[in-house]
């Protein structure tokens, strides 16, 4: 399966790159091998509207400026506390690459981001 990439979220062959996760312009990569689960929930409000950074301590999105636009969204679950969130333009092939990586994808909620 070929890649994903929106400009914002790409999956390549080795990881996970998150751009504009760090201010102002920063990458976060995230090899597949790092991620202990990729959840994926409805984004209310709260989600919605954050545009960049956490509100919780615990989910941190990139800059995303069209967020607000968008329903959906996937949380990226790691070892540490923080847990990084994605809006990727296409959800549904950004879950299917990530899954084909052998990342757990699961759907459900997640505290915070309603």
């Amino acid at each position: 399966m070929e890649g994903y990439d929106d400009g914002k979220v790409s999956c390549t062959d080795q990881g996970l790159v998150i751009r504009h996760y760090y201010f102002p312009s920063g990458a976060k990569h995230i090899p597949y091998s790092a991620i202990r689960e990729a959840r994926r929930v409805p984004l209310g409000p709260m989600g919605r509207w954050r545009i960049h950074g956490s509100g919780d301590l615990v989910h941190w999105f990139n800059f995303d400026a069209r967020r607000p636009r968008k329903g959906s969204a996937i949380v990226i679950h790691l070892d540490g506390r923080v847990r990084p969130v994605v809006t990727p333009d296409d959800p549904d092939r950004a879950a299917a690459v990530l899954a084909a990586h052998g990342v757990n994808v699961t759907t459900g909620s997640e505290w915070g981001l309603y």
